[in-house]
């Protein structure tokens, strides 16, 4: 299977990518929550199709800057609506293109097996260092986590331990790395066939966090590229959809 997992490209090798659509490749966009699950949904595309991907990973803010400065990408898979719907707007994807993939959940997050409680006392307590969470200008799965501190009425206690990431990937990362104990991270990152990985979790509560909806959108340079036209039917049909779910998303 041809899949590759890179960094978000600037827009000054936008023409290097260009050859590949007649292939059957799309260059795909993709939020870092996602990494996981997108790598499933491409062995499915080419088991089914023939059609291969090329993924970039990373932050959706980041990612759609990249694309606004003329990345050469075919579809932007993002953790937000805002994303896709600005995209819509400037005129850099096809109009009513834009549609919901799945419904992230946020996780609090540990390598350490016995560190994290089922309801995530963890965080009022002092048996950690570091608590890691993504730029929640840029990652929603960020935002969220503010979000969740905040009304936790923890700002004040856990300012001082947090240690934050471009992504909700480099989260991730800090907390596998033993870099910090504890992190918010999305579920995708610790679950797989609907069953969790490793470590420990407390799955917060949707309350106390706004909705993650995620949304894909075909950008203009993909509507003429068959692969990235078979993905968005993809990722739109109902077996799929049971895959995506098994990495802890809603649909």
């Amino acid at each position: 299977m041809k899949f590759s997992v890179k960094h978000p490209l600037p827009g000054a090798v936008a023409l290097a990518f260009s050859f590949t659509t007649w292939a059957g490749q799309a260059q795909v966009a993709v939020a870092a929550n996602f990494t996981e699950p997108i790598k499933a949904v491409a062995a499915v595309l080419e088991k089914t199709t023939g059609h291969t991907l090329s993924v970039t990973v990373g932050a959706t803010g980041k990612l759609y800057a990249q694309i606004k400065n003329g990345a050469p990408f075919d579809v932007l898979l993002a953790a937000n609506t805002a994303a896709t719907a600005a995209l819509e707007k400037d005129g850099l994807a096809q109009a009513g293109s834009s549609f919901a993939y799945a419904n992230g959940k946020l996780v609090l997050w540990s390598a350490d097996p016995k560190k994290v409680d089922a309801g995530g006392n963890v965080l009022r307590g002092a048996g950690f260092r570091k608590l890691a969470y993504a730029n929640p200008k840029t990652a929603p799965y960020g935002e969220a986590a503010v979000q969740t501190i905040d009304k936790l009425g923890l700002t004040a206690t856990l300012s001082p331990k947090l240690v934050q990431g471009e992504s909700i990937g480099q989260a991730f990362n800090f907390v596998h790395t033993g870099n910090a104990e504890i992190g918010f991270v999305a579920m995708s990152q610790v679950m797989a066939g609907g069953r969790l990985k490793s470590g420990s979790m407390w799955v917060v509560p949707q309350a106390l966090y706004s909705p993650i909806q995620q949304n894909a959108v075909l950008l203009h340079r993909g509507a003429s590229n068959p692969a990235a036209v078979a993905l968005v039917k993809l990722l739109q049909s109902a077996n799929i959809k049971d895959l995506i779910r098994s990495y802890g998303y809603d649909i």
